[in-house]
């Protein structure tokens, strides 16, 4: 008996195994490729129990016998890809037990049955393309330490990989057949068990015509590990821009012929390790985020792309020329399809200076503006917010003046008494009894004449508006008071703007020139003797209110008429 440690018989016509291999004692590898061998029958590897590798590729061999490997105890690799097989005859529900590569792509088989892979427990590498598999419940069971799979089955199958759990790298191939149906509710599951995968490929060479085929979220969100995901003619339009929340690991990302002109840069953002990029006959047109969002690109295929060559991709045009880090695959060879006037010249020919602004000059700009407005801002609040204040109330006053004036309105009452709540007890028993029942003034009161539901500034403007004159009656709480600073302010601006003597001012307190606010410094630099005050009239309060009836009966002529006496005759 011979020992060979391997024996080529490949492209020799035989149409069997020959029987003088039964005659080595001591074979590792045995090669029968491209021959016409169409059955193996148990006898044919009786003796040669060493083998280790047969190929029987490129043959025609149409069936197996449940007994032909039983003896081949230390067989890793089998070739049988390019055989008319349509069954496995139950020739691995046994075994051989060590065997690690199984390739039979390319035959005539068209479903795995539950059990048919039982036998290889040490199987790592299986080929299954360009057969168009059904996969039946169970199929896989047995390869529990199965790391490659690559298969063709039907779009509407049920991807049935459980007992997968150890599998590394898949490649499906879909196919359609006949008329086209949803997947299997179930469709999305039988991907929850590759939580050890690395990489996955899903690929469909038929045209579709715009069915639905996708990989969803749900599908990849068990595949915490993937580094390599490849999708050609799957997706009809951009994945979701979450599609790869779950897949930070990923390095390598190939999307193929499929509509991304609507792609969302936000795609990128759960995988910025993302290393090779192919987005090939994509429509792409613009490409302006690739620089931002994906800073450790080293390779990127954009082949057959519709380019835009206008100043949306300058940012894209400039990062090709200038990176030293990404390799763009034919960049030079990349061609305008829009605008019409630039259509077939080369997208880096672009002049994309035109596009630029200068940056640092813009930023130049925006700051010292800033710097200005902020500065200017705090000298008009420090220095100028009394007069924009006063400003704004004698615009108030003017427009209610002008409608005033329109209307031909005579005043509705003698007097406006602006006054602080503390003060109201002095106002109903020392000023009331002695103007409205003694002297018979018509007085208006906010609490008793103000109209309820009307916004408080209306009511005040009306107030003194619709007053010939008004009386201030100020002391400590009434400068506190906001609504009192605002009662004079609109009085004092209907004085500078009427010219007229409106305005008489009631002191019940000694207040020192320092407290009073820069409005009533104004009334008095006008019209010097224009208070009366209370504390000054002592026992002789007669007096004081003789002087308040010659101000409220003073005309309407100019301020310098009928001036009032000042403090001194109180």
């Amino acid at each position: 008996m011979k020992r060979l440690q391997s024996l080529a018989l490949d492209k020799n016509f035989l149409t069997k195994v020959p029987d003088d291999i039964r005659s080595l004692s001591y074979l590792e590898i045995l090669v029968l490729s491209d021959n016409y061998i169409s059955e193996l029958g148990c006898d044919d590897f009786l003796n040669t129990t060493q083998l280790s590798e047969i190929y029987l590729d490129i043959n025609g061999i149409t069936r197996l016998h449940s007994c032909v490997f039983e003896k081949l105890h230390n067989l890793k690799v089998l070739e049988l890809s390019y055989n008319m097989l349509r069954t496995f005859g139950g020739s691995f529900k046994i075994g051989p037990p060590a065997l690690e590569m199984l390739h039979f792509s390319k035959t005539y088989l068209t479903v795995f049955e539950k059990g048919d892979f039982q036998g290889l427990s040490s199987l790592k590498d299986l080929d299954a393309t360009n057969n168009n598999i059904r996969v039946k419940h169970g199929a896989f069971e047995g390869l529990k330490n199965l790391e490659t799979l690559s298969i063709s089955i039907p779009s509407e199958q049920y991807y049935n990989f459980r007992g997968l759990e150890r599998l590394e790298i898949l490649t499906i191939y879909v196919y359609m057949e006949g008329t086209f149906k949803h997947p299997d509710p179930n469709y999305y599951e039988a991907f929850y068990h590759l939580k050890s995968l690395k990489v996955f490929t899903v690929i469909c060479n038929i045209d579709h015509f715009g069915f639905p085929l996708y990989i969803p979220m749900q599908t990849l969100e068990s595949m915490r590990h993937l580094e390599d995901f490849t999708a050609d003619n799957i997706y009809i339009t951009a994945p979701a821009p979450d599609t790869f929340r779950f897949n930070t690991l990923l390095k390598n990302l190939t999307i193929r012929h499929t509509d991304l002109s609507d792609l969302d840069p936000e795609l990128f953002y759960p995988i910025p390790n993302l290393e090779v990029l192919d987005f090939s006959n994509c429509y792409l047109k613009s490409l302006d985020f690739l620089a931002q969002s994906l800073p450790a690109l080293t390779y990127l295929d954009l082949d057959n792309n519709p380019f835009t060559c206008d100043c949306s991709n300058a940012g894209f045009i400039q990062w090709v020329t200038s990176n030293d880090q990404t390799q763009v695959v034919n960049a030079h060879q990349y061609t305008c399809s829009f605008p019409g006037a630039e259509q077939g010249r080369k997208l880096l020919d672009f002049d994309v200076q035109s596009c630029w602004m200068d940056v640092g000059f813009l930023c130049f700009i925006s700051s010292t503006c800033l710097v200005v407005l902020t500065l200017l801002s705090s000298f008009i609040y420090h220095f100028l917010r009394w007069q924009l204040s006063y400003g704004f109330y004698l615009f108030l006053a003017f427009l209610y003046d002008s409608r005033k004036k329109k209307k031909g309105t005579p005043h509705q009452f003698d007097a406006f008494v602006s006054y602080n709540v503390h003060d109201e007890a002095w106002v109903y028993r020392e000023m009331l009894p002695v103007l409205e029942e003694e002297q018979g003034w018509r007085l208006c009161l906010h609490h008793r004449d103000f109209q309820p539901g009307k916004p408080i500034m209306e009511n005040i403007t009306d107030a003194i508006y619709g007053s010939r004159k008004t009386i201030c009656v100020i002391s400590q709480h009434y400068l506190q008071s906001e609504w009192c600073s605002r009662e004079i302010q609109m009085a004092s601006f209907r004085l500078f703007d009427e010219q007229k003597d409106v305005l008489i001012l009631l002191f019940l307190e000694e207040i020192p020139d320092q407290q009073l606010s820069p409005y009533y410094r104004m009334r008095k630099l006008v019209k010097r003797r224009t208070y009366l005050s209370w504390p000054q009239a002592g026992q002789h309060t007669g007096v004081f209110w003789q002087n308040v009836r010659r101000a409220l009966e003073t005309g309407d002529g100019p301020t310098d008429n009928n001036l009032l006496t000042g403090p001194a005759d109180c």
